[in-house]
């Protein structure tokens, strides 16, 4: 072994010894902040986004911007654990792309509780069962998520973060081969996202929608004679075979997902702000909801039409738009639409989500 190589595992070995040193000396600093907080609302988005951001543009190389926010997301996951460890649930069962996004936004070391539904996500929040709740919203492909949309009207929960995940569809088997495959499970929506690829390899092979991904994968981890759509975290739960992966239509395929809870979060200096609203029936509606965003230079990231609970041929309108709440023209621009519209109802303010 060369003398240069020793140097530099001592190096290592040096430099391991001074990680280690300061990871206990911030998980110290961590356990006094919850000592002394007044409120005893121990997660803060705004904050971790604000060091999220901080770090990855202090960052020299030669790691990449995501490897270093991902060891940072990990390492405020474990100082909060031990301030307090958080409760999050997700739409389940395990290995959902869902939990993914969960672990994602809260790193590893929260408690995760699949739920099985999104309604049962809502519910456990809103009941303090659990803290957050983290459900699908919009995919690039296939579009919104309705009755996210219609739960957040119905629900007093606010939102306090996003996340926003890549999807690769891997298909998915016991078997070493689709030769032998006599049928297909997968979600609905997954069916759909990779609707050409299977059109092109797999025309005449049965698709049988399920409940989710997850699902999916584990009836084919039961059978010989099945395969699945699902991702990483259910083909490694599972211990499946990879037959093809990455076969989305769209190599951009993402989805979006929101975190619910009893708060929203604090300006980090790089935010969205999501409300809904309802237009008065008359001419020329639309244009008056929505000019006092252009004239105080709002900008409007999404609107969403959804129909009406209740209300025949009645919609109310989800709008995401950039900027806090709290921002000075965000909120003139807030109080004037509240002036003209039927309703608003101000879903939260957060950080926005970096892929």
């Amino acid at each position: 072994m060369s003398d240069e190589l020793l140097d530099l595992r001592k190096r290592i070995d040096h430099l391991d010894e001074e990680i280690l040193a300061r990871l206990c000396e911030r998980a110290q600093c961590a356990q006094r902040i919850g000592t002394i907080k007044q409120d005893k609302v121990f997660y803060r988005p705004e904050r971790e986004a604000q060091v999220l951001r901080r770090i990855a543009e202090l960052n020299p190389g030669p790691l990449s911007e995501d490897a270093v926010r991902h060891v940072f997301r990990e390492i405020m996951s474990c100082c909060l654990a031990l301030e307090h460890p958080l409760r999050v649930v997700y739409l389940g069962p395990a290995g959902t792309f869902s939990e993914s996004a969960s672990r994602a936004h809260f790193g590893s070391s929260a408690n995760f509780l699949p739920q099985a539904s999104i309604d049962e996500v809502f519910r456990a929040v809103e009941a303090g069962n659990a803290d957050y709740g983290v459900v699908p919203v919009e995919n690039s492909t296939e579009g919104v998520v309705g009755i996210t949309l219609d739960l957040l009207l119905a629900h007093s929960l606010q939102l306090c973060g996003e996340a926003q995940l890549r999807i690769h569809h891997h298909l998915l088997s016991k078997a070493d081969g689709i030769g032998a495959a006599r049928r297909l499970y997968s979600h609905a929506q997954s069916l759909g996202q990779c609707h050409e690829w299977l059109n092109r390899n797999l025309p005449h092979l049965p698709r049988l929608p399920v409940a989710s991904n997850a699902e999916a994968a584990r009836l084919a981890a039961e059978d010989d004679e099945s395969c699945a759509i699902a991702g990483e975290a259910a083909a490694e739960r599972y211990k499946l075979n990879k037959l093809a992966s990455n076969i989305e239509d769209d190599p951009n395929n993402s989805t979006r997902f929101l975190v619910i809870s009893h708060h929203d979060a604090g300006p980090s200096g790089a935010d969205k702000t999501s409300l809904v609203c309802g237009a008065l029936n008359r001419p020329g509606a639309m244009h008056t909801l929505l000019e006092p965003l252009a004239r105080h230079g709002v900008d409007m990231s999404r609107l969403q039409s959804r129909p009406a609970p209740g209300g025949l041929w009645e919609y109310v309108f989800y709008i995401d738009i950039l900027g806090h709440r709290n921002d000075p023209e965000v909120a003139n621009a807030l109080a004037e639409l509240n002036e003209r519209a039927g309703f608003v109802k101000i879903l939260g303010s957060y950080p926005i989500a970096t892929i």
